[in-house]
């Protein structure tokens, strides 16, 4: 047997170890070169590790959820194209043993003694018999008041009756048993320890404020109906990341992010947003780089895209990292006011609620306006609460005015 040892690759930025997601491959299988065999995540992203060579797989190293060191073995393959004689190939599912009969022993038919009820000969018209199939009525269990026991059509009614009443209730609620425990790995791990991390490490200073947006959706539907058939809608995201690049220039203390380690606030001139994506992995944040170079069309598919790339775990590493504020919406979900966590290491991130009508007063007179909140985080230890609020009222006003998010300065 050639045997070949993969180990565990350096995945850059430092590295040491990477968690085990799920094996794409087990002991046994032969691989082609290039083919995916694992998943493995690091603290920025899930990594796909393809086969370096073809072969059949040996042995392997770590089950889901285990972490393994760079340089150590991962994986080792049998590259002399036969079987390995340490490896059994692994036998067919529900297949029996081989010092068993694969062919299970016939059992005796059961004897039984015919009962009174059914020995008996059921007395019935055809009708009400035909009456008794169609309504699913067993007639070996109907008490007949006729001569000599025979059911009439009267009889089966009332059991039809009966059984009606006796299904047209609620059926009794079942008490419910049994856990089921998952294991936290991958995607799910990193969001525990991040959001931990956040929630013990981060002063998180809330601020929710109502915008109307009636003119916003004005705009919006307008532009939409100007798109050509089958392009995709505006959203409000595209807008609120164009008002947000905007207000930034004036609050430059909220596009920040916060060294730990060398104890200092990095302040950006660019403007990197990162769009809290739900994916089936768990929430992923990929990143709109350079926003506030870019127009509206170009923002509306850029954030479609990295949604679309984290969504399909498709987005690279590079696309998950390096985002300097973040926005968060549920969209038709986001309720009146939530309380997002901030996505560490930035010092801010806006929370974007559903938008929907309601009464206002409007110049004294009670109007139907197109009300969307805005529920926002800020670390308190370097975003003062008046600077916060400000920031919200600014950008509170471009949204209002849409028209000032397009206006050069």
């Amino acid at each position: 047997m050639s045997r070949y040892v993969y180990k565990k690759p350096d995945l850059g930025e430092g590295t040491v170890s990477a968690e085990v997601v799920e094996w794409k491959v087990k002991v046994g299988d032969a691989v082609k070169e290039d083919q995916i065999i694992a998943e493995v995540m690091t603290d920025k992203a899930a990594v796909e590790i393809p086969a370096p060579v073809s072969g059949r797989v040996v042995s392997i190293t770590g089950q889901p959820g285990d972490m393994v060191a760079v340089g150590s073995e991962l994986i080792a393959f049998d590259t002399s194209g036969a079987l390995p004689v340490d490896v059994p190939a692994a036998p067919a599912k529900n297949s029996a043993p081989a010092t068993q009969s694969a062919v299970p022993a016939r059992a005796a038919p059961a004897v039984t003694a015919p009962s009174a009820v059914t020995a008996a000969r059921v007395m019935a018209s055809p009708a009400t018999r035909r009456k008794a199939h169609v309504a699913g009525v067993d007639l070996s269990t109907v008490n007949g008041t006729g001569p000599g026991g025979r059911i009439s059509a009267q009889d089966l009614e009332s059991v039809i009756a009966g059984k009606a009443g006796a299904t047209a209730g609620p059926a009794p609620r079942a008490a419910r048993s049994g856990t089921e425990e998952i294991k936290v790995i991958g995607v799910r791990r990193v969001i525990a320890e991040r959001m931990s991390a956040a929630k013990r490490n981060i002063p998180h200073f809330a601020y929710v404020e109502e915008v109307d947006v009636t003119e916003l959706e004005s705009l919006r539907q307008y532009l939409n109906g100007r798109q050509p058939k089958g392009t995709p809608s505006l959203t409000y995201l595209p807008f609120l990341v164009a008002a947000l690049t905007r207000v930034l220039e004036s609050f430059p203390q909220c596009n920040a992010v916060y060294d730990a380690e060398r104890n200092l606030v990095v302040r950006h001139a660019a403007v990197h947003v990162g769009v809290a994506t739900q994916t089936p992995d768990g929430l992923k944040v990929p990143v709109v780089r350079h926003a506030e170079a870019r127009s509206l069309a170009e923002l509306a598919s850029e954030i479609r895209r990295v949604s679309e790339a984290a969504r399909s775990n498709k987005a690279s590493r590079d696309e998950l990292v390096g985002s300097t504020i973040t926005v968060t919406s549920l969209g038709r979900l986001g309720g009146i006011a939530s309380t997002p966590v901030i996505n560490a290491p930035e010092v801010a991130i806006i929370g974007v609620n559903k938008a929907v009508e309601r009464p206002v007063v409007v110049n004294g007179a009670i109007a139907v306006r197109r009300i969307m909140n805005l529920s926002s985080s800020f670390d308190h230890r370097f975003v003062d609460g008046f600077d916060a609020a400000a920031m919200i009222q600014a950008l509170k006003e471009r949204l209002e005015h849409p028209a000032t998010i397009f206006i050069q300065e």
